[in-house]
């Protein structure tokens, strides 16, 4: 039997890092999906005011096992 990853992308900010916009994302995943593999960051951006950068910013994309019906 193959086995399934199914991916989905999500956008998370955070004023501390990015690892922790990354983290952000994963956490609120994780209260709906089960089974989370991995977690790829695709893009970091960052918002700047005043020449000081203000809020961090990642599209990951988040893969996990998909548990379809038989």
């Amino acid at each position: 039997m193959a086995k399934i990853v199914k991916v989905i992308e999500l956008l998370a900010q955070s004023d501390k890092s990015w690892e922790d916009a990354a983290q952000a994302a994963v956490a609120e995943a994780a209260k709906t999906l089960r089974h989370i593999k991995s977690v790829y960051v695709k893009e970091f951006e960052a918002a700047v005011e005043d020449g000081k950068i203000t809020q961090y910013r990642v599209n990951v994309k988040i893969s996990f096992d998909f548990e379809g019906a038989p």
